[in-house]
This record gives structure tokens, sequence and C-alpha cells, in this order.
């Protein structure tokens, strides 16, 4: 969740750490700092609860000309949000940044109270403690003394740490919380995510769990934490500056969801044949025969990549009826003791690749011997690195914390990837063909969506602005897509909106209709139009608010509003229908006032429980 810059080299070290928090904006936090040293190590230390605007104002009083330092965004765990609890923290000649958290760090801290007095309410200080325990006197290593900290830690991290003794090393290790070390030109750099080392270098090393490096401005020296020495990869960031800066547009939200077409022609690039009617997927690495013998699949997802996962049974389910299909919460999964049959293959879903939650699920499923493929956006993360086989999905960094074009994307994979199943069990090309040509026209047909409802859904957004409470309805395929158009709604505006299935109104939910809540109802032609125009008249006659989004020409029921998408498209209406949910959303919340990239108590990366 937080966010962790470093840097050591011949340019100033203060200039970039500022400029990479920045670039970790989007991450999430509440709180910001840095520490510099000189040559003779004399620090600088400074934090600030807030934003980095505030920490911004500390800098531009105490200027430095300092070449090593590192950097942290926090969003508190441990510890409310305040200048005394933002990192860097210091025990003796260490500074220390950390995101995750440190499980047995109250025990630890017992132990440390006789050496340490502690200022902070922070698990992090007592890593710093109990580093500088073994430090000591600037005698022992500070290599060692980081290893022999974390051989006694509990939990999960990503570390960087500075020495008043060296002010020309940084050594960092990870476990569970990503980082990345840039290769530069007499520089090295450190970031817990690659977007902050754009634009100073196209060389990265990903660390792996279990590593720990040392890194000058020239050398960069890998090990576990048993000693063995690793021997780096260095892989290039695919990200340029332009895909993490705003353009044209006011806010990363927007932008993102207006580059989903762009976006999803990279999803499909090189893997959609229309005139044969067929899918290629390289990334998985099944062979023909592999393919034919699953007949179960569990997605595994949180938030929107759980809803992705849905929507892509919905339609698996259609074509690949022989094949039994599972979707479950990570966080949820995780502590499950389910059994997965041995013809199985679990399709691992997650924007950044680094999701706590779904990486443990990644790894116990594996020790069950179930085949894994990662359906990841993020190049280098540590699901896409321990995964068996996997499909980037290619959208670009998403830098608005709500979730967007890696949605869409997310689901055209997975389909793509069911439809490579099914051509591989030999499901008739007739059945599949209707979903390959589909799938070939999104891109155009959602440019078109785009183009067209921008303003008059942000006319009809500024309707709504009112209300605290929302109801999101739909049946069969537009079950899970209002479960994501609420969750947006939610996410961004703060308004308590919950989806549920049109046939479950009777069940409870028809008790909530009155003048607090609206409702957004997914209306779809085909066979079940007549029973969700019959929902939608319940709910009417209860004076419910509502809107309807359909793409039936003849749709006459006095609803509120009504949104008519005119589309050539039978299958995947869905997804167009939830743009139309996320630019209400976004100007739900523009019209509230409210920060659309960064919600309150939010994070991009879920890196911990």
């Amino acid at each position: 969740m937080c966010g962790i810059v470093g840097y050591v080299g011949n340019k100033n070290a203060q200039d970039f750490l500022i400029s990479g928090l920045r670039r970790l904006e989007y991450r999430g936090y509440d709180s910001a700092g840095i520490v510099s040293l000189d040559g003779n190590g004399e620090p600088t230390l400074l934090r600030a609860k807030g934003k980095i605007s505030n920490l911004e104002e500390k800098l531009a009083k105490n200027k430095r000309e300092d070449k090593i330092g590192i950097g942290h965004t926090r969003w508190a765990t441990h510890g409310e949000p305040s200048e005394v609890n933002a990192h860097p923290h210091r025990a003796g000649k260490i500074f220390l940044v950390h995101n995750g958290i440190i499980e047995n760090y109250k025990e630890l801290k017992e132990q440390l109270k006789k050496s340490h007095e502690f200022k902070s309410e922070t698990d992090t200080e007592v890593l710093a403690a109990l580093i500088n325990s073994f430090y000591g006197d600037g005698k022992y290593p500070l290599l060692n003394a980081v290893v022999q900290a974390l051989k006694l830690v509990k939990g999960t991290y990503g570390i960087a740490v500075v020495s008043t003794d060296l002010p020309d090393e940084i050594v960092v290790a990870r476990s569970g919380s990503p980082l990345v070390i840039g290769v530069g030109n007499d520089e090295t750099l450190i970031a817990s995510d690659a977007s902050a080392l754009v634009g100073h270098t196209k060389k990265a090393i990903y660390l792996n769990d279990g590593e720990v490096a040392v890194v000058t401005k020239n050398n960069i020296n890998i090990k576990t934490l048993n000693a063995e020495p690793v021997s780096a990869k260095v892989e290039e960031i695919e990200t340029n500056l332009s895909a993490i800066q705003k353009g044209e547009y006011e806010h990363f939200l927007l932008k993102e969801i207006m580059e989903q077409p762009e976006s999803l022609i990279e999803t499909l690039r090189g893997r959609v044949n229309v005139e044969t009617g067929t899918v290629r997927l390289g990334g998985p690495g099944l062979t023909n025969e592999e393919l034919r013998q699953i007949k179960h699949l569990v997605i595994v997802g949180c938030g929107t990549a759980y809803h992705a996962g849905l929507l892509a049974m919905y339609y698996i389910e259609q074509f690949a009826p022989e094949i039994s299909i599972e979707t479950v919460i990570a966080s949820e999964y995780r502590y499950r003791q389910a059994y997965i049959p041995k013809d199985s293959v679990a399709l691992i879903v997650s924007q950044s690749g680094e999701t706590a939650d779904t990486l443990a699920c990644l790894r116990g499923i594996k020790k069950q011997g179930i085949k894994t493929i990662g359906i990841v956006n993020a190049i280098g993360s540590t699901i896409a690195r321990e995964v068996d086989g996997g499909t980037y999905v290619h959208v670009g960094p998403e830098i608005s914390v709500a979730s967007t074009k890696a949605f869409t994307s997310q689901v055209v994979a997975m389909v793509m990837f069911g439809l490579t199943i099914a051509q591989a069990k030999g499901v008739k090309p007739g059945i599949l063909r209707p979903y390959v040509e589909e799938i070939a026209k999104l891109p155009e047909e959602i440019s078109r969506v785009l183009t067209e409802m921008k303003e008059p859904i942000k006319e009809i957004a500024n309707k709504y602005i009112k209300y605290d409470h929302a109801i999101y309805l739909g049946r069969d395929v537009a079950y899970p897509t209002v479960m994501e158009g609420a969750l947006k709604l939610k996410e961004v505006a703060y308004v308590d909106a919950n989806a549920y299935a049109f046939g479950e109104l009777k069940h409870g939910p028809l008790s909530l209709i009155d003048d607090r809540f609206f409702e957004m109802a997914l209306i779809l032609d085909g066979e079940l139009y007549d029973k969700t125009v019959s929902n939608t008249q319940e709910v009417l006659a209860r004076g419910g608010h509502i809107v309807a989004i359909t793409n039936v020409a003849g749709f006459d029921l006095p609803a509120e509003d009504v949104v008519k998408i005119t589309t050539d498209l039978k299958i995947f209406v869905p997804i167009l229908m939830n743009l139309i949910m996320q630019l209400f959303a976004y100007y739900v919340t523009v019209a509230k006032g409210y920060n659309v990239d960064q919600p309150r108590n939010l994070a991009k990366s879920v890196t911990v429980e």
C-alpha cells in the first residue's frame, strides 16, 4: 500500500525522493517523509502528516546537496497518522522505511525497550531498533545486521535501510511487499513501484521474496537471507512518462476510463483471428492435450478482479458447459480448506500482481499441485513471476486508485482463455465464432460509447449527488456487472451502493426502496428481458428512483433517467454498460467535490491483509 523510494548516485537525492513519492501518491497514504545523508553521514530527516505538499514545505527550508537517501509514503496500520509515526524511523545510526506488517512486533518491542526509547506507535520503529541492536557501534556490517534482524521477524516487509556510518550504500530486502531496483548510470534507484523510476532509467531488477541487497551507485549485490548469492536479472521497464501523466485530462480516473479502446487493443494484439474465428494465447504455456483435460477452473481475485472473474465465469459457462467454474474472493479462500480436483487450473487475477491475499492463494494452490495461470497487468510483479504461466493484459499504468481499464481487459483475457480451452476440446466453431467476432469489435464499440455518452452521463450524474445510498440491480451477466458498478460508486463517491441480483428483490432488498435511495438498473435484451422488466416495475411501484441502462430500443418504463446504448453487440453489452457506470461514478464524485484519484482510506495496491 505504502510507497518506498531510495537514491544513491551523483545527483541530488532529495529531488529524486520527492519526485518519486509524487509518482507513488496514487498508492494511498496519510503521511510522508525522507532522510538524506551528506558525505560525512550527517542526516537530514523530514517528516510530515498529510499530503506530500506539507513535506515539500519543510524541504524548502532544509535543502541539501546530499547524494543518498530514502523516502516513504505511509498508510497507517499501527498508530494514527502523525508526524511521529511517519517514516523514516530512526534507531541509533539506523534509518529505515518499511512497507508491510511485522506481526510479532509486540514481543520484539518488549525485548528492545531496555536499549531503545520508542517514540512512535509503529511496528516499523521496532524493526529499526532490532536492526540497530545487531549493528551496535557500526563494526558489524549493515547487511549482516539487517539479515539477522529479518530472521527474527514474522510478517511481511519491503524495506530500505541507511546508516550514518555508510553515506554511500543502501540495504534493501523484501518478503511479501514489492521492491524494484533501478539501474542507472553512476546511480542506483529504489522504489516499491517501477512508475517512480520512469524517466530516470529503463532498467530494473525486481527483488524476490527472501532476497536482500546492498546497493551503491555503481554496484548491486543481491543475496538470499541465507547468504547465497543471487544472479540478478535486469529487465526493461515498459512504461513511458506520458503513461503516468494526466495529459489533457483533469483526473487520472477519467483518463483511464477514456483509454479503454486503446488498452483493450493492446490486450488483444496478436491474440484474435477473426478470419478463422479463433483466439491464441501463448502465455499460459499449456498444450492442447493439457487444455483438453481441464474440467474445473478456480478464478481467484479481490475487489474489481473478483468481479471480472465473476463476469468471465458467466461467459465461459455459456460456451464450455462441461467445465465447472468457481470464482472466489482471495481474502476468504486463502483460509478455506478447499479441495481442488487434479484436473483443474487456477486463474490468479490481479492488476498489480502484488495483492497480498491473492498471492497467498496462489502459493496455497500451487502446494496442491494445481497449475496456476496469472491474469496480470504489472510486468515483473510477484504473481507474474510465481505463476506457472500467464497472460499480461497490457493496459498500461493505472494511477487512479479505482480500477477501470483493467476490469475490461481482465474479463476479455479470461474469456479468451476459456475460448482457448473450448477450441482444444473441440467445441463447434459456430458456437465460438460469435464470441471471437464480438471481442474483435469491442474496442471500436467502447470508443463510440465513451464518445457519445460522456456528456449525457455527466448531466445525469449531477441529478444524483444528493443521495448517500444506492441499489444496483441486474440479472445473469448483468449481475456481476452491477457489482462492479456499485463498487466504483462506493470507492470514489462514498455512496453506500450495494448490488443485488434482480431476482433477490423479494428476499429482502425490496424493503429498502424509499426516497433515501436511487436504483441503477441494467436491463438487457434477451431471454430474461421480460423478467427484468417485471422486477423493474416492482421497484417503480414502490416509488423507486431508477436510472435504467439498456440496449432495448423500445424500452419505455417510466424510469427517472434512461440511458439507451445503441450497439450491434449481443454478448458483451454488459462491458459497454460498465463504461456508463464508470462515467457515472466519476461525475458524481467530481460534482461532490471529492478527490477522485485518491479516495479516502484506500490504496491502489493492497500488499497487506
